[in-house]
């Protein structure tokens, strides 16, 4: 599944590429990793895991999404108002 970078991620310099393991996404910064949006299954729909690449440390994203493209960008949306952009 191909995805584009949302707006504000781009108005930061960042990108958004697919992960290795093809089941998540990197958000990177100046070229570097930073953060791994990874949807995954749950109750018959989608959470989504964000996760801080330096430390492991996890970021809140809440709710459920019919689709993994749904929780991908609920993921990245809950990444947005965690930086306070």
């Amino acid at each position: 599944m191909s995805i584009p970078a949302p707006d504000w991620l781009t108005r930061h310099d960042g990108a958004l590429k697919p992960g290795v393991d093809g089941n998540s996404w990197v958000v990177l910064f100046a070229d570097l990793p930073q953060y791994n949006v990874i949807p995954r299954p749950a109750a018959g729909q989608f959470a989504c895991e964000v996760v801080q690449t330096i430390n492991g440390k996890r970021l809140d994203c809440p709710g459920t999404f019919a689709t993994r493209a749904g929780a991908l960008q609920g993921g990245l949306e809950a990444l947005r108002q965690a930086l306070g952009w």
